[in-house]
C-alpha cells in the first residue's frame, strides 16, 4: 500500500495553551494539580535535558533518545520508580508489577510473562472481537450522541474482565472501573509530594481515594476465594495467577494476586481506552486518513469481522493508532528516582533526584519530528520507523520495564478500530472544545461526544 501523505490540510489539534519561560509558583501549583502537561513551556519541546526547580527541590527531565536510553536501559539499575509515582499509584493498585522494584519486580515479571505470550494473546482476540460486537449491536444511527471516552472505557473494561475472570460485562467488576475513574480525579500531587517530603506527613486526598476501592476490592477478593476453592482454577488470567510459579519461585500470595489483578485491570483498560478515544478524535478531524483506513479495512476484511490473523495485514490501522499515541500518549509522564549520583549528558544528577521522562514532550519534540503537532500516520510506516532513533517513541515505556501488555494493547486496539470502522463513521461534536489533561493518564477534559453515521 502507498503510505504517502493523505492531504495538505492540518486542523488545529487539542492541546493546552503554550507559554514561554517559567510559571509563577502559585500558577504552577494550580496547573500541576489540574493537568501536569499544562506546566511545560515552549522551550521544553526542543530541549534535550531540562532542570526544573520547585523551591529547593530539583527535578530533571531526560528529553532526548540518548538521555532516555541512559535512564531506561543503559543505567536502568540506578533508577527506580520515584516516591511520588508510588504515592499516586499504590493506594489504588497496591504494590504490583507497575510499582514493585528489584527482586520482587523480577519475580512478578517472570510469573506474569506467560500470560502475555504470543499464543495467549492470539487466544484473547476472540474475547476482544466478541465484546466489540456486543457494543456495536446496541448502536443505531438514531442513537443519541455517545461519549466515546466512556464507551471505550466500558468496552475495554469488559474485555479485560473477560480475559481476567471470564466475566465479560459483569456489573460487579464494573465497580472497579468506576473506582479507577474517580481515583484519577481525586489523586493529584501536592506540594508535599513535589518537595519529596516524608510519607508520614498526611495527604488527605490519598486517604479519601483509597476508600474508593473498598467495595471493588471485596468483589475481587470474593472472586479469588471462590476460584481458589474450585477444583480447577481455570485457564483465564486469574487461573494463571493462582497457579503461577517458576523454578525457584513460590506461588503468589492472596495479597500479591489482588495487587496484580488490580494492576492488570487498571492498566489493561484505562490506557487502551484513552488511546482509542484519541484515535477516534483524530480520525473525525482527518477525513482523508479515515477514508484510507476504511479502504484498508474493506480490502482486508471484505465485510466480515476481524480476527487475529488479520492484524498483520491491517498495517495502516496500526499506523493510525501509533500516530495517535504519539500525539496523545496515554502514559504521558514516567518518573524515576536516582539511587546513586549519576551524570546525564554532562549534567550531574545527585542521588535521590527525581528524573522525569515525558512522552508528551518527547513525542512532540521539534528536533525529532517533522511537523510534530500534525497527525500524519504515514510517519509510522515500517520504513520510516526503521530509521527513527530507538528512544524517540515510547508509548509503552522502554528498557527492562517496558509494558508487559504492549502486544495485547496493540492487538486489542487494532481489532476494535477494525470492528467499529468497518460499520460506522464517528463525527465529533466539539462543544465545548476538546482539551487533553494530564492526570495519571492522558484524558480529555470534557466528554468526547460523537454521533454515529452508518457506513
Amino acid at each position: 500500500m502507498d503510505f504517502g501523505p493523505t492531504d495538505d490540510t492540518s486542523p488545529v489539534l487539542a492541546r493546552p495553551p503554550r507559554f514561554h519561560g517559567r510559571l509563577p509558583f502559585r500558577e504552577f501549583l494550580r496547573r500541576i494539580k489540574e493537568s501536569s502537561i499544562a506546566t511545560w513551556p515552549e522551550e521544553a519541546f526542543e530541549s534535550a535535558f531540562l532542570e526544573r526547580r520547585i523551591l529547593w527541590r530539583r527535578t530533571f527531565v531526560a528529553n532526548s533518545p540518548d538521555t532516555i536510553g541512559h535512564v531506561l536501559l543503559d543505567n536502568a539499575e540506578n533508577y527506580t520508580k520515584s516516591r511520588i509515582a508510588r504515592r499516586l499509584l499504590e493506594p489504588g493498585i497496591g504494590r504490583g508489577l507497575i510499582t514493585s522494584e528489584g527482586a520482587q519486580w523480577r519475580r512478578e515479571r517472570r510469573l506474569l510473562a506467560p500470560a502475555f505470550q504470543h499464543q495467549r494473546i492470539a487466544g484473547y482476540s476472540g474475547a476482544i472481537v466478541a465484546a466489540a460486537s456486543r457494543m456495536l449491536a446496541a448502536w443505531e444511527p438514531t442513537t443519541a450522541p455517545l461519549d466515546m471516552a466512556k464507551a471505550m472505557s466500558r468496552l475495554t473494561l469488559a474485555i479485560i474482565s473477560d480475559i481476567m475472570f471470564s466475566a465479560g460485562d459483569d456489573p460487579e467488576i464494573a465497580k472497579f472501573g468506576a473506582a479507577v475513574d474517580r481515583y484519577q480525579t481525586m489523586v493529584r500531587p501536592s506540594v508535599l509530594d513535589l518537595l519529596n517530603l516524608p510519607d508520614w506527613l498526611p495527604r488527605r486526598s490519598l486517604a479519601r481515594a483509597t476508600a474508593l476501592f473498598t467495595e471493588s476490592d471485596a468483589v475481587i477478593a470474593d472472586l479469588i476465594a471462590r476460584r481458589r476453592a474450585a477444583p480447577d482454577p481455570g485457564s483465564d488470567l486469574l487461573g494463571l495467577l493462582l497457579g503461577a510459579a517458576t523454578a525457584g519461585d513460590a506461588p503468589l500470595s492472596a495479597q500479591e494476586i489482588r495487587n496484580q489483578v488490580a494492576t492488570i485491570l487498571t492498566a489493561g483498560h484505562e490506557t487502551t481506552a484513552n488511546a482509542l478515544t484519541w484515535t477516534w478524535y483524530l480520525l473525525a478531524l482527518h477525513p482523508a486518513v479515515e477514508a484510507r483506513l476504511h479502504e484498508e479495512i474493506d480490502h482486508v476484511l471484505a465485510g466480515r469481522q476481524p480476527g487475529f490473523d488479520d492484524i498483520a495485514r491491517l498495517v495502516y490501522a496500526r499506523m493510525v493508532i501509533e500516530e495517535a499515541m504519539r500525539l496523545y500518549p496515554p502514559v504521558h509522564t514516567l518518573s524515576r528516582s536516582a539511587l546513586a549520583d549519576d551524570e546525564i549528558a554532562g549534567h550531574r544528577v545527585p542521588a535521590g533526584s527525581t528524573v522525569l521522562i515525558v512522552p508528551w514532550l518527547l513525542h512532540r519534540h521539534r528536533r525529532l519530528w517533522q511537523d510534530p503537532d500534525r497527525f500524519m500516520p504515514e510517519r509510522m510506516s515500517p520504513e520510516r520507523a526503521a530509521g527513527r532513533p530507538r528512544f524517540a517513541y515510547i508509548p509503552f515505556g522502554a528498557g527492562p520495564r517496558i509494558c508487559i501488555g504492549a502486544s495485547l494493547a496493540m492487538t486489542e486496539a487494532i481489532l476494535i478500530i477494525a470492528s467499529v470502522a468497518r460499520q460506522w463513521r464517528l463525527r465529533l461534536i466539539a462543544t465545548p472544545p476538546v482539551e487533553p489533561i494530564g492526570l495519571i493518564t492522558l484524558r480529555p477534559r470534557q466528554p468526547m461526544m460523537m454521533r454515529l453515521e452508518k457506513r
